[in-house]
Parts: structure tokens; sequence; C-alpha cells
């Protein structure tokens, strides 16, 4: 029998973990709704004054983000338990195909949440649209970069003792550089600056951790 390629193996890793959040609801029942509640509340923090929103609005969108994309991460990790690993050896999954399945899992979670909460951002904040074709672009670059983010950091925080609780610290400053050029991308965008050399920077990342995670999936799977 032909081995199944790795991208093939990817997307049914990737179809068991959103069937699974299919049936849990946690992301498109708890996560997005909250995150679109702190939206709602920040305005309340800081006041109702609309320039001040509208210039405040695009970063605190990222931080939302961030976030609330950790949730997503954990969710993955709590997924990933020692029976489910057993499971995946004994049917031969590669564990670079598993690495990439949960990201292209968390990547479609995490887009969804972005899309939602963005709007709320929009209509909240009354966030400017200047180059808004431009916007999938960052967006997508953006989730697929957290998502790999997390799937590294439950990957490494798998072979710890305290599991789980360890993915955000790993994740923020793993985050930084991605933020960094998603936010820099959309004031870019409102001022009417280039943006390409913030994309570069975020595509740049999101290829390194795609490598990291292919290359490191299988080492970190046999020290557990």
């Amino acid at each position: 029998m032909t081995q199944p390629r790795l991208m093939d193996q990817a997307i049914v890793a990737a179809r068991r973990d959103l069937a699974r959040e299919r049936r849990r609801g946690e992301v498109l029942w708890v996560t997005i709704p909250f995150g679109v509640v702190a939206m709602l509340l920040i305005p309340m923090a800081v006041g109702a004054d609309a320039p001040r929103l509208r210039e405040l609005g695009p970063g605190l969108f990222w931080v939302i983000v961030l976030l609330f994309g950790v949730l997503v991460t954990v969710r993955t990790t709590a997924a990933d338990t020692p029976q489910q690993r057993d499971l995946n050896r004994l049917i031969g999954l590669d564990p670079a195909a598993g690495f990439v399945g949960r990201s292209l899992a968390s990547f479609v979670l995490l887009l969804a949440f972005e899309v939602v909460v963005g709007l709320a951002t929009i209509a909240l904040y009354d966030v400017s649209l200047a180059g808004w074709f431009w916007l999938p672009l960052i967006l997508v670059v953006a989730g697929a970069g957290l998502a790999l983010i997390g799937s590294l950091a439950a990957s490494i925080a798998g072979n710890l003792a305290t599991g789980p609780a360890l993915v955000p610290l790993l994740v923020a400053p793993l985050a930084v550089p991605l933020l960094l050029g998603a936010t820099q991308a959309l004031d870019g965008l409102r001022l009417g600056n280039s943006i390409l050399p913030w994309l570069l920077l975020m595509v740049t990342v999101v290829l390194v951790l795609l490598i990291v995670g292919v290359l490191t999936a299988r080492p970190l799977q046999e020290t557990r």
C-alpha cells in the first residue's frame, strides 16, 4: 500500500480536529462571542471619544486576536492527549502531517474569529477601510502565523509536565514580530504608506515557523 502524502494526512488530521470542534462548539459559541464582548467593553473603559477609538481600534483588535487565539491553541493542546498520540502512531500518522493538520484546523478557526471580531471592530470603532483590498491578505497571513505558533507551542508544551499552562507563555513572545507586522500594516493602510515590508516580515515569520514545525515534529514526538 502506498504511504499517503504528507498533505493528504494533514488534511485528514485537520478535518478530524474541525469535526471535534464542531461537536464541542468551544470556539464558535464561547471564544468568538467573548472576543466580540471584549471589543464592546473596551470603549466603556476608555470613553466614547470617536477619534481616539478610531486610532486605537486596529491595535486593540490584534491584542484581542492574540489573547483569544491562545484559547484556540490551548484547545488543540488539550485534545492532543497521550491516547490520541498513541492512536496517531498506531495508524502511522506522520508527526509532521499532524503538526500541519493541527495548524490548518487552528488557522480555519482563527480566521473565523478574525473575521467576526474584525467586523465588530469596524462597527464599534469606525475604523478606516482605506486599502481594504489588502485586509484579507493581512488576516490570512496573521492567522496562519498564529496557528503555526500555537501548534509549535503545543508540541513543545506537550513534552513538559505543566503542559497547556505554558502555551500562553510560549505563544506571546513568538507572536511579537507577527503582530508588529500586522499592526504596522494596518497603520500603513490608514496613513497611505507602503505595507510591503511589513507583509514581507509576516510572510517570512510564517515560512520560518512552518519549516521549524515540520522539522521538529518527529523529534518532539519521540521525546514524549
